[in-house]
């Protein structure tokens, strides 16, 4: 067995993970990274490819929700996490939803003022903006279709930088914060798996790991450290504390944003090389509206979903786009790892509300499609029928059901709560896991609830400020 030495441990290397690393190796902490999938660089594979879902996706694609309906969903497993599979979209934590959970949840140093200086921090090192020339035309589609009907519709900056030319290239952790963190000294251990925290009274000593080599065998592998930071994500941060005994209120209330799609043909051809920036807020934060990645494959699975006549659409690939309606819900789901099972069991549980919203969702989708000009829509509802004018979409409203409705995500939070409320909360107002002085999360599992839109900017803003509070207080 290999045993390795340092002073903080980060079990991820994610959007919370990697902002963790680079703030504390920048101000000389002896920092290692464990990540449980490979390195891999970030243009070595074609974006929403199918060979980016064998390296960079957990199961080499979609995992589920168990449920009714269950809802697939998608993690990244490699250097770099989810940032490296997600469009890079970023909206700031709502200001109204930062106050509610501060209250709720009893959040210690959750103010405006706090979150707003560390998202300008990370916004500026990060490089978010909008595209500097024109949208995609799928993108655009769905602004025209909102100026049609009188909503509201945004652009979303992302975390991209463009060349003079307006080339952009999405600044994913591998290639910004994890490759800053190697600079200032810490290092990154690809391809090894923490099976579980090893502790000592209410410290954390280290982490027992398997580490693949590079000729595929595997070798046992301890760490020990001063401190760890476990950020493995809404799925996988759970399930290792649960693994390590560590088990109150961890894996509870998992959120979640459920997604019902519409594949859209249109009288010509949409380009497929982008997903759409813009989004309806008409009807936010309770329902969004916008578009996702419409490769051929993508578009099959979309028109497979309808389970409509679909052969004449798919030939014609090219002019069909997929878009989405996605709800905040009610419902809340669970992550339980069970022993002798590699993957955590998750659930998820929605709410008749939940139903009637995606119902509502599908419909205010299928307005807009054809408001924007599309000619024939497949909704992710068995037996919705195909919709070609605005009659066509009332029979939608009663086809959504929790057995006819195929539902994705791709926004996983809040199954270790923050906060000082301890009958509600895994870990305190920074990330410490409750009972232990050593031990914090920092990651998506710590944001309260669903926000409504792409979580990557809150849980880089919460990162930064905890580990700012860490450098400051230990």
């Amino acid at each position: 067995m290999t045993i390795l030495h340092t002073e903080v441990l980060v079990v991820g290397s994610g959007a919370g993970g990697a902002t963790t690393a680079a703030a504390l190796a920048a101000r000389g902490r002896r920092v290692t990274v464990v990540e449980e999938g490979p390195w891999v660089e970030p243009d070595a594979v074609e974006p929403f490819s199918l060979e980016e879902m064998v390296a960079k996706y957990r199961h080499h694609g979609p995992s589920a929700a168990l449920g009714a309906p269950p809802i697939a969903f998608a993690e990244g497993r490699c250097v770099g996490g989810s940032t490296e599979i997600n469009s890079g979209l970023w909206h700031r934590l709502p200001g109204e939803l930062a106050e509610e959970w501060r209250h709720t949840y009893r959040i210690d140093g959750f103010t405006a003022e706090v979150l707003d200086r560390h998202a300008e921090q990370v916004e500026r090192a990060q490089s978010v903006q909008k595209v500097p020339a024109d949208a995609p035309l799928s993108s655009m589609l769905l602004e025209r279709g909102a100026t049609a009907l009188g909503w509201r519709s945004v652009e979303f900056p992302r975390v991209f930088r463009y060349d003079t030319a307006g080339r952009g290239t999405k600044q994913t952790m591998a290639r910004t914060l994890i490759p800053q963190a190697v600079a200032d000294g810490a290092e990154v251990v690809p391809e090894t798996k923490v099976l579980r925290l090893e502790r000592s009274g209410d410290r954390v000593t280290g982490a027992r790991c398997q580490r693949r080599r590079t000729d595929g065998t595997i070798e046992d592998l301890t760490i020990r450290a001063e401190h760890v930071f476990v950020c493995g994500g809404a799925i996988q941060s759970p399930a290792l504390l649960q693994r390590s005994g560590i088990r109150a209120n961890i894996g509870r209330g998992l959120k979640l944003h459920p997604t019902i799609k519409v594949a859209a043909r249109f009288p010509h051809t949409v380009d497929h090389d982008d997903v759409p920036m813009h989004r309806i807020t008409e009807f936010a934060p309770n329902l969004t509206i916008g578009g996702s990645a419409s490769r051929r494959g993508h578009v099959a699975l979309a028109l497979a979903d309808s389970t409509a006549d679909t052969a004449d659409a798919l030939a014609h690939w090219e002019d069909v786009a997929v878009y989405y309606a996605a709800i905040r819900s009610e419902g809340a789901g669970r992550v339980l790892a069970i022993p002798g099972l590699k993957a955590p069991l998750v659930t998820y549980r929605l709410t008749e509300g939940d139903v009637s919203r995606l119902a509502r969702g599908l419909v205010h989708l299928g307005e807009v499609l054809l408001a924007a000009g599309a000619t024939e829509l497949y909704p992710s509802v068995t037996g919705a029928g195909v919709a070609r004018r605005p009659a066509d979409l009332f029979p939608w409203w009663g086809a959504v059901s929790r057995q006819r409705t195929s539902l994705m995500t791709v926004h996983l939070t809040s199954s270790i709560r923050m906060g000082e409320d301890r009958a509600r909360t895994g870990a305190d107002s920074y990330g410490r896991v409750w009972g232990h002085r050593n031990l914090r999360v920092n990651d998506a599992s710590l944001v309260p609830d669903a926000p409504g839109v792409n979580p990557q900017a809150a849980i880089m803003t919460i990162a930064a400020r905890n580990a700012e509070h860490f450098l400051e207080h230990g």
